[in-house]
Order: C-alpha cells, then sequence, then structure tokens
C-alpha cells in the first residue's frame, strides 16, 4: 500500500507484539519441558542399567541372587572421574564395595560383608576361623590355613572373601592366597591376605 507514491508501513499493534511475545515463550518453556522429561527418563534408564551391572557382577563373584540383596534399589553408583566406570558402591553414608579396575571385580567393605552374612544361604566367599585367632584377625591380621574351620566350597585364590569367626560375625575382608581344597589340606601358610579388618574400620 502506498500513500502519495510511498510505501505506506503498518506499524503492529501493542497488542500483537504482546500476543507473539507470549507464544514464544510458551514455546520456549514446553520445549524445556520435553527436554527436561526426557532427560529424566534417560537418566533413569542409565540408572537402572547401572544397577542391573553391578547386581549381575556380584551375582558371578559372590553367588546367584546375591547382587539383588547386597545391592537394594536405595544404593549410590559413583563413577571415577578419569575413566567414567563404574567405581564405588554407596548405601547412605556407607560404602558397600569398590569395583576393581583391573578385572572390573568388587573388593568389600565391611558394611558390605555385613550385608553378605545377612544372606550366607546365597553368597559362597566365606572362611570361617578359629574363635581363639578373632582378634588377630579382627586388627588386620592375615589369615593362615592353620586358622581356618571351615571354607565355602567355591573359594578360589585371589577370590574376594569374608572372614567370620566360629559364631558368623564379620572380622575382616580380604583376598584369598589359597583354593577352598588347599586351605584344608595345608597346616601352614597364608590363607587370605586380610585387606581390612573390622577394627581398622571407621
Amino acid at each position: 500500500m502506498t500513500l502519495f507514491g510511498l510505501p505506506w508501513i503498518l506499524r503492529p499493534q501493542t497488542s500483537h507484539r504482546n500476543c507473539v511475545c507470549t507464544w514464544v515463550v510458551f514455546i520456549i518453556v514446553v520445549v524445556f519441558i520435553v527436554v527436561e522429561k526426557q532427560y529424566a527418563y534417560l537418566r533413569c534408564v542409565l540408572v537402572e542399567e547401572a544397577l542391573r551391572r553391578i547386581r549381575s557382577v556380584a551375582d558371578y563373584q559372590f553367588g546367584k541372587g546375591v547382587g539383588a540383596k547386597l545391592f537394594s534399589e536405595g544404593v549410590k553408583i559413583l563413577y571415577s572421574r578419569n575413566t567414567g566406570r563404574i567405581r564405588y558402591v554407596y548405601l547412605g553414608s556407607e560404602r558397600l564395595a569398590t569395583m576393581r579396575p583391573t578385572d572390573g571385580l568388587f573388593s568389600l567393605s565391611i558394611a558390605g560383608a555385613r550385608r553378605l552374612v545377612q544372606n550366607t544361604s546365597l553368597a559362597n566367599c566365606f572362611v570361617t576361623v578359629r574363635d581363639d585367632v578373632s582378634r588377630f584377625i579382627a586388627d588386620g591380621g592375615d589369615v593362615f590355613a592353620a586358622h581356618v574351620v571351615r571354607v565355602d566350597d567355591d573359594v578360589r585364590a585371589k577370590d574376594e572373601v569374608v572372614v567370620r569367626d566360629e559364631k558368623g560375625e564379620v572380622l575382616a575382608v580380604g583376598r584369598a592366597a589359597l583354593s577352598s581344597e588347599e586351605m584344608r589340606a595345608f597346616k601352614k601358610g597364608v590363607a587370605v591376605k586380610v585387606r581390612r579388618g573390622i577394627k581398622g574400620e571407621s
């Protein structure tokens, strides 16, 4: 449209500009909500996948069914800043286990060991020692073959194990230096290299 040969510029009304701005804000809010929901869904999927993974590793390492008992729905999974891989598993403020980067298996804390003791029918990682050496083991001393009273059949050298006294109380955690057959047969030598006794857990 022209006026006296000059273009006539229609200036938008204020109400029209306000309407456009409202629609722009509305679209931005909708997009934000959609993205946020997608992110929350993706995060939920990743958490569930990580939980399935650590439970699967625990089942393989300690016995079928142990994973769900050791790592309940409320656990917190922390990742290594350097590798982005799973590193620690916590329940509340207590660390239950550390995933070793060397082999992808777990090293148990005393708190994790105590949770396993609550499910002895499922786990196969226990070494029972004589009560008269309990204090020595609880202080972090290694388990010798002569100390062993009972050991689960599936224990092999280098396996993660929980050391208990004859009453079933946790004394220490560590790694087997001998297989279950060797622990029963030998009278000398280290059976379990203890990593931590209960008196060193604070």
